[in-house]
């Protein structure tokens, strides 16, 4: 009685699961092909992480491969496995490419009415990943957010600020809005110090003065060395400017700083004054004017 009972409920599942749910014409969907499809399909996926990790062990060991380069390389070897699983499990489940054509019509409806930005942000993604006008690591400043690019996705990219606070901007911001790009040309950039000195100053110390300071500094290059540039005579001071590179886009503000200390410490050490803003204030007696 019991296994009459339980051969029924398994006829009973079987015919659930086998019972067409969604039908594509040629091919008709049941409960069970959907949820093999969808596991599939997670296999895939699975697959595709896998084949990141290999990708980025691979890369690893060739130092002399750009790193956009890499990134690029190991994002769309992820998606191609995606891809294919994607097609792959389509085609287990017996649905053609034609089929899938009145899907694709209502997907572009779909665009048209609220998906714009979705479909705008992914195809900016894969132009991002093509052309790499920015890369992970490079330190930009989008639409005034400064921060470090910490992974680029399909949809959106993650920045992470000074503080760090991670945002995460849109890919089209990265295309459509004008982007500084501190690190494209390479991590390499120059930095500029402005100081004034009082008149009467020994100008060819304070010329020398300001390179050692420069040199004196771990995180200063030695080459391109600095340069001291007499920039114009103030109403108060003789003006310099002292410019530099620095390997180290990242921390400009902590090497700025450094040299500002250094300065104003060798400059008092020598008995160069930095003066600041003087003032001559004539007062008329108007009661005598009679």
């Amino acid at each position: 009685m019991i296994d009459e009972k339980l051969y029924e409920i398994g006829k009973l599942i079987i015919k659930l699961i086998s019972y067409p749910l969604i039908d594509f014409g040629e091919s008709k969907l049941s409960l069970g092909s959907i949820i093999f499809g969808v596991f599939l399909f997670c296999v895939f996926i699975y697959l595709s992480k896998l084949a990141e990790k290999g990708l980025v062990k691979f890369f690893s060991t060739k130092k002399k491969i750009d790193q956009g380069v890499r990134d690029s390389f190991i994002k769309f070897g992820r998606y191609a496995v995606v891809a294919v699983g994607a097609l792959i499990t389509l085609d287990t489940l017996g649905i053609s490419l034609k089929s899938l054509a009145a899907i694709g019509a209502v997907l572009m409806v779909g665009v048209g009415f609220g998906l714009q930005n979705i479909a705008q942000n992914f195809i900016s993604g894969i132009i991002i990943l093509i052309e790499r006008p920015i890369k992970v690591g490079d330190l930009v400043e989008v639409k005034g957010l400064t921060g470090r690019v910490s992974s680029i996705g399909m949809r959106s990219t993650q920045v992470v600020t000074r503080e760090d606070v991670t945002i995460i901007v849109p890919n089209s911001q990265f295309i459509s809005e004008q982007v500084m790009n501190d690190s494209f040309n390479g991590q390499k950039i120059r930095l500029n110090v402005d100081v004034g000195v009082a008149y009467g100053s020994d100008i060819s110390k304070v010329k020398s003065i300001l390179e050692k300071v420069c040199i004196d500094h771990n995180e200063v290059l030695k080459n391109p060395g600095p340069k001291v540039f007499f920039t114009n005579f103030g109403d108060s001071s003789l003006d310099f400017s002292l410019t530099f590179w620095v390997q180290d886009s990242w921390g400009r503000y902590s090497i700025e700083s450094d040299i500002r200390f250094a300065i104003d410490e060798s400059f008092r050490e020598n008995d160069i004054v930095i003066p600041f803003p003087q003032r001559d204030v004539h007062i008329q007696d108007l009661s005598n004017s009679n």
